[in-house]
């Protein structure tokens, strides 16, 4: 199943005049009238027309190129997603096109039309933390481009998914401090309405239930995914230290929070695990190298890039509609290491 982008006949039997007449008027012909270019010009952009670069490929109905829409490359979870996602497409003879949203709903809107006008045959998205609106993706989704969610998903559009166990992972890591004597845990995740930071609260929330504490609303911080959030964290940590009764461990949720909450436990002089035990979740390489090294919920991205690209060619090489869609739960592990060693409790 291909998608196409609009083309100048389409436009012409969709307005019902000529080929001739759409090509003049979208190249501001003076042999056009002013209201039939403005006809034309509303029509071609409601529907998202552009001048096909890629018009001898789609002779032959595929550009042989999938698009992919993350949130930042700098972060090596998307990194190795990358690589995964590469793997597939390479040796299926696709090239791959990337895009970067910064965490901006505008940037992703922007991302994705500038992928569609280069004919696309699919689409691999994780979204932006800003991005709630998921319209524009129902509108091509709507036009039959083939597309597949990845990690941040969303439950408003029919199509494949492939995603971790959040809720397990954060379960896991939550109940793993419990367990070490820690009872006092704080949760410094990402922003409100992301599907990954609902399904982690809600692991960190169960593993309370399970051991029958009460959850302390004061030990919940909500940060940004955006690459100049150091000084949001640093005020998050900053207010837990600050509270009367303290936590005694912290478990972070991507590398940046991770790395930061290390960096400023140890620039204040508190010890890791004696005075406060720390979890993350990270697939970076530094975990295991830092002094003390890092108990982390380790997320499969090579995996989840390779299954979220065999889906996506499984839609766009499908000769008829596709109408039953799969959501790929992968596995976490938890990876124990000294940042989480056993609390002596006096």
């Amino acid at each position: 199943m291909n998608f196409k982008a609009i083309t100048i006949t389409d436009i012409a039997k969709a307005l019902n005049i000529s080929a001739s007449t759409v090509s003049k008027a979208l190249s501001d012909s003076y042999e056009i009238s002013a209201k039939t270019k403005q006809i034309v010009l509303t029509y071609a952009r409601e529907h998202n027309y552009r001048p096909n670069p890629n018009a001898i490929s789609l002779k032959f109905g595929s550009s042989l190129s999938i698009g992919i829409v993350i949130p930042s490359i700098q972060n090596q979870f998307f990194a190795q997603i990358i690589d995964g996602i590469e793997s597939v497409a390479h040796d299926e003879g696709f090239t791959v096109i990337i895009a970067q949203t910064h965490e901006s709903y505008d940037m992703e809107v922007k991302s994705i039309q500038q992928l569609t006008h280069r004919a696309i045959d699919g689409l691999l998205i994780s979204q932006s933390s800003e991005t709630f609106d998921v319209s524009h993706l129902e509108n091509l989704r709507s036009k039959g481009l083939p597309m597949v969610f990845f990690d941040r998903v969303s439950d408003q559009i029919d199509t494949h998914k492939v995603v971790t166990d959040n809720f397990q992972g954060a379960l896991n890591a939550t109940q793993h401090l419990f367990d070490n004597n820690y009872s006092r845990i704080a949760h410094i995740t990402g922003p409100e309405g992301l599907s990954i930071t609902t399904d982690r609260l809600n692991g960190y929330r169960q593993a309370h239930a399970q051991n029958k504490t009460q959850v302390t609303a004061d030990y919940i911080k909500h940060c940004s995914y955006t690459n100049n959030n150091v000084a949001e964290i640093e005020r998050a940590v900053h207010e837990l230290l600050q509270l009367p009764d303290r936590p005694d461990a912290i478990f972070a949720t991507s590398d940046t929070i991770t790395s930061t909450v290390l960096l400023l436990l140890n620039k204040l002089g508190i010890k890791i695990p004696g005075q406060m035990a720390v979890i993350g979740f990270t697939n970076s390489s530094f975990a295991a190298v830092l002094a003390p090294p890092l108990t982390s919920v380790f997320q499969p991205g090579f995996l989840m890039g390779q299954k979220a690209a065999r889906l996506l060619l499984s839609l766009v090489k499908s000769k008829k509609a596709v109408t039953e869609f799969e959501t790929v739960v992968l596995p976490m592990q938890l990876i124990v290491r000294e940042s989480s060693s056993v609390s002596i409790q006096v």
